[in-house]
């Protein structure tokens, strides 16, 4: 009798057991003084680092002492291969500039310059995908006063953002 009420008290809890959401945000804004595109994409840094550790059989422990000292070279690497932007149907690479760390959260900040005008923006995005077949990735575009959003998945990882 005591395993049949343990089973009644036990099996709504664990129905509320918590879910894990994979979800990263890029947010990329055109700068028309700057002449420059500006990217910032947020990831949960456990997930970026199971990606890259498995992707080039690496441990980077981030945020450890064990932390390599050249860890933006994978970021770099990791980034540049998953997130390719065509402005105007021309093929834009970025400038990797830095990380940020905060929280549980890794930030990247990337940057395409010498862009004058934007009408079009195509975006593909397979950043965590191939790992976690639920991401989600975000991507909320300013340029010439509007503002556009699109959600990119394992699926459909592509959108074109038309200003």
């Amino acid at each position: 009798m005591k395993k049949i009420i343990t089973l009644f008290v036990l099996l709504p809890l664990l129905s509320f057991s918590a879910h894990k959401y994979y979800l990263s945000l890029t947010q990329i804004e055109f700068n028309k003084e700057a002449q420059s595109v500006q990217i910032i994409t947020n990831v949960f840094m456990d997930d970026i680092e199971l990606a890259i550790n498995k992707d080039y059989t690496v441990d980077l422990q981030l945020t450890t002492e064990k932390e390599p000292k050249n860890v933006d070279e994978y970021f770099e690497k990791y980034v540049t291969k998953h997130l390719k932007i065509k402005i105007d149907n021309i093929d834009k690479p970025f400038t990797f500039i830095g990380k940020e760390y905060d929280g549980d959260i890794v930030y990247f900040y990337l940057e395409i310059e010498n862009i004058t005008a934007v009408a079009t923006l195509e975006i593909n995005n397979t950043i965590l995908v191939k790992h976690f077949p639920d991401q989600q990735n975000l991507i909320k575009a300013k340029a010439n006063g509007k503002n556009i959003s699109k959600m990119l998945t394992k699926k459909n990882d592509k959108g074109l953002l038309k200003f």
